[in-house]
């Protein structure tokens, strides 16, 4: 298959707002599009014209029944790639996406931009029958490391208490890179329950400055919700990615990461307060 003018998606939505919106834009990118706004429409469109994308919403009157119109294309069109539309991807969907060869998750609204460019990829490079490729949450962690920090910033923002001390964008996300650097490495390493020690002392250095620009220990402790609730954000948005079969264990370890740095950080910022 190959991307381009010549490409004929199936789009499916209940919500016909959507169906317009998207095949809209869809077809302005040069797509030609076919909308179907019930399962019975969609598997109409499916047993009787080919298609090299499909694009259909999880829910689609009744839960899950975006996988059934997956899996009548699979059958039919086994080449075809598909995308599931979701509002919010929950873990056992995830696991039924994995199960049905879903392509790739998209999250309601979706991105128009990454939309169009998933397309463009997998419809160029469609994967191979059963060789979906997992990533280990540290992997993933690495790769996604400025959605997470452009999510922490904007959360941070947007937060009435951190909105109480003004400071650039540079000094709200100073320890973001060290952090999440850190919680990779402790991912990667032989005891990956354990913080590293450079964390520790990323940790250490934050509650110093944040100290020093006059924050509080409430404050701290809201600078690393802001990075938790932004990872946590991140991998539901890319459980279709991730390697399930260790997510859990290494959320446990995220979680401990994000704990110990917050330790750090507030013994170090009231010793400096003592001092």
């Amino acid at each position: 298959m190959i991307a381009g003018a010549r490409s004929r998606i199936l789009l499916v939505d209940d919500e016909q707002s959507i169906l317009l919106t998207l095949a809209a834009i869809l077809t302005q990118e040069g797509y030609s599009v076919a909308t179907a706004g019930s399962v019975s429409e969609a598997l109409h469109y499916i047993n009787h014209e080919p298609f090299d994308a499909l694009i259909a919403d999880l829910n689609i009157g009744e839960p899950g029944d975006g996988f059934t119109v997956v899996s009548a294309m699979r059958r039919t069109h086994s080449e075809c790639v598909n995308f599931i539309l979701t509002g919010y991807p929950a873990f056992e969907s995830a696991l039924q996406a994995i199960r049905n060869q879903v392509d790739d998750y998209l999250v309601k609204p979706a991105d128009v931009r990454e939309l169009v460019k998933s397309l463009q990829s997998k419809l160029s490079h469609p994967r191979q029958a059963g060789a979906m490729e997992m990533q280990p949450l540290a992997e993933f962690l690495r790769e996604n490391m400025a959605e997470i920090s452009q999510r922490t910033l904007m959360a941070m923002k947007a937060n009435p208490l951190l909105q109480t001390v003004k400071l650039t964008d540079e000094e709200r996300l100073d320890h973001v890179p060290g952090l999440m650097t850190g919680i990779v490495e402790q991912l990667r390493s032989e005891a990956p329950g354990q913080p590293t020690r450079a964390l520790l002392q990323d940790g250490a250095r934050h509650g110093v400055l944040r100290r020093r620009q006059h924050y509080s220990e409430s404050m701290l402790v809201e600078d690393v919700r802001m990075v938790d609730v932004s990872i946590y954000d991140a991998v539901q948005n890319g459980l279709l990615k991730l390697d399930l079969s260790r997510l859990i264990p290494d959320l446990r370890n995220v979680n401990n990461a994000l704990s110990r740095h917050l330790q750090e950080s507030i013994e170090a910022f009231l010793t400096e307060k003592a001092a």
